[in-house]
């Protein structure tokens, strides 16, 4: 890795009792969270057996998500943000509630209107997730802390990946949907209560507090204006939208590797399982030189796992190519997070954070759209392997057109 010695004078951000508690928020949310991920593709595609119904899912969460991100990030610059993520933990709750009535046939049994309108709720309340941590992640870590402090998130934002679809998927297979549904309930009041918990001081903004519209406008200019946070945010954007090959995994299971809900599980699970196992080595030793052209490579290497994914046959073949995609995409997590967090001003923060959320955190639900429909016209196998192309030459593109990031040494910002 391209990482610098670590600096043994700066105290580990985990001997921080704030930025524990944080992270204890994070991993419940991210939890809760992804074991309804999980449970609704089975579901969705249990009842539909139509790679386009798993596409809906994404669409239905990424269109309210990315209508309401902007202003969640405005309200997280100006109100108190831990209310604002235990208020959000409350609405994950509801949707993981609400599920669960769907699947013991209380609501609308086998009928699939339910389960959207309530993944619809899942994208609203979760555009205030990340912001809310992005700006008290600045509020209990110093600024020398702050590279170290985005590899350890990331390794229990990847943890909570990893565990978050394995249980859902063992549950599924064992317990039943309802009572994944209703695991998922339980860790978003647990991640509510926690955030709540969290002892750190929430400044009032000075001043008359800026229009709505005039505020997310400033929190744009800011954005597009730095090439550097512009370019490894597009880089990923459409990268997953082009590579979303996990969204069709429980197509994959069924059609060409055969397996039950266990192997769903697994196959969710081990992008995130790579992803944690780099940042724990990130986390020792963060990027720092040539920071650019490693959030290139690493990006390029994700294209190639997910060509390699749509061509096996084998099971844990498939599984290690999307571990090996875990890790190059945990590579760039780490590197969008420290850039963001070392440019950003504390007043800008959450809306800052919103923005990077509608290009990383959409990406994912456009591209298991994308993937759908692809699927659809051309078939599993194609679908992936020319998502997975296409990566590739988004790599190459944003090499040429964004030269700043090519040559990012972090050191410098």
């Amino acid at each position: 890795m391209a990482g610098a010695t670590p600096d043994l004078s700066i105290p580990s951000p985990l001997r921080e009792s704030g930025f524990r508690v944080l992270l204890g928020y994070r991993l419940c949310a991210i939890l809760s969270y992804q074991i309804v991920a999980v449970t609704v593709g089975w579901h969705i595609y249990e009842l539909t057996r139509d790679t386009f119904a798993l596409g809906l899912v994404g669409l239905a969460e990424v269109l309210p998500f990315i209508g309401m991100a902007l202003f969640a990030g405005y309200l997280v610059d100006h109100l108190p943000k831990k209310r604002l993520g235990a208020m959000a933990c409350a609405g994950l709750c509801a949707t993981a509630v609400l599920l669960a009535l769907v699947a013991a046939g209380h609501l609308a049994p086998g009928r699939t209107w339910p389960i959207y309108a309530a993944i619809v709720l899942t994208g609203l309340v979760r555009s205030f997730l990340t912001p809310v941590y992005t700006a008290l992640f600045a509020r209990v870590l110093r600024r020398e802390q702050f590279a170290r402090g985005a590899s350890v998130g990331s390794v229990a934002f990847q943890t909570a990946l990893v565990c978050g679809p394995a249980l859902g998927g063992v549950l599924v297979g064992w317990a039943g949907k309802t009572v994944a549904y209703a695991l998922a309930a339980t860790l978003a009041i647990v991640a509510g209560g926690v955030l709540l918990s969290l002892r750190v001081p929430e400044p009032t903004p000075e001043g008359p507090r800026a229009p709505v519209f005039a505020s997310i406008r400033e929190g744009l200019r800011f954005v597009f204006g730095n090439q550097v946070m512009l370019g490894a945010q597009a880089l990923d954007l459409f990268a997953v939208l082009f590579g979303g090959a996990i969204s069709l995994a429980p197509a994959f299971i069924h059609e060409i590797l055969h397996y039950g809900p266990e192997g769903l599980g697994i196959l969710r699970g081990a992008p995130a399982l790579g992803a944690v196992l780099v940042g724990v080595v990130l986390a020792r030793r963060p990027p720092g030189r040539h920071a650019g052209r490693l959030l290139l490579w690493a990006v390029a290497g994700f294209g190639l796992c997910i060509i390699g994914f749509g061509l096996s046959r084998h099971f844990w073949l498939s599984a290690f190519f999307l571990l090996l995609s875990g890790m190059c995409d945990g590579v760039s997590v780490v590197l969008r997070t420290t850039i963001m967090q070392l440019v950003t001003p504390d007043g800008m923060r959450g809306r800052v954070a919103s923005i990077n959320g509608i290009f990383i955190g959409s990406s994912n639900e456009l591209g298991a759209f994308y993937a759908g429909s692809m699927a659809r016209l051309l078939g599993l196998v194609p679908a992936v392997v020319l998502g997975g192309c296409v990566t590739l030459g988004v790599v190459a593109t944003t090499a040429v057109k964004a030269p700043k990031l090519r040559r990012l040494d972090l050191k410098e910002l």
